[in-house]
């Protein structure tokens, strides 16, 4: 795909349809479940052993229906015809589309992705094999800090959000709080210290 808007995506209630039951479509649904979607059609003959059982099954060989009312589908048949006949069917209906088996004939990729806690990090490099050897190498150089100041910040976002502060002023905070000096204060006395910390910085936050 030579240009892409990367974005995250809230799929916690959209209905995601998936077209093939193999083990790609395994993976779509595993990445789909593990990002908190609630809602995944799984359309396919016959389903893979380890197909997870907390999506809606239909039994059927693709027809275009199976799209109806899909927010986001995955094309993942082992049939080039048929995927591309998905990605055809999605497109008539303004419904974004990915091509499991060609990555450029769809409208989206999904990156190799890497969480814990409260950090995600997703890597596209023109090749999933060299996205994923990425991934893995930036994952095991992750900074424990930043992922200490993640979990903080997912308490303390709320607040400053809600503060009645500018915009700019906000943004002051925001930066203060993702230095150095405020990582030392999160190790040293965890977020109550923090929160200390902050507000001799900004005496108008009640935090």
């Amino acid at each position: 795909m030579p240009q892409a808007y990367p974005l995250m995506l809230d799929v916690t209630r959209r209905l995601v349809v998936i077209i093939g039951g193999g083990p790609v479509a395994v993976r779509k649904v595993k990445g789909l479940l593990e990002a908190g979607a609630t809602r995944v059609r799984v359309v396919s003959p016959t389903f893979h052993a380890e197909m997870p059982a907390d999506v809606e099954r239909v039994t059927a060989t693709y027809e275009a229906n199976h799209l109806d009312g899909a927010q986001l589908v995955f094309a993942a048949t082992d049939s080039p015809a048929v995927n591309e006949q998905v990605v055809a069917d999605a497109r008539e209906r303004g419904v974004l589309v990915s091509r499991a088996d060609d990555g450029d004939a769809g409208d989206f990729l999904t990156p190799a992705r890497f969480q814990e806690g409260e950090v995600i990090v997703t890597v596209s490099a023109g090749s999933p094999a060299l996205a994923v050897a990425i991934r893995n190498e930036l994952a095991q150089r992750m900074d424990r800090r930043h992922l200490k100041m993640a979990q903080a910040m997912r308490e303390l976002r709320p607040t400053i959000v809600g503060s009645g502060l500018t915009s700019e002023r906000r943004a002051a905070v925001f930066r203060d709080l993702a230095s150095d000096e405020a990582m030392k204060a999160l190790d040293a006395n965890k977020v109550e210290g923090l929160r200390g910390w902050i507000r001799q910085r900004y005496p108008e936050l009640k935090l």
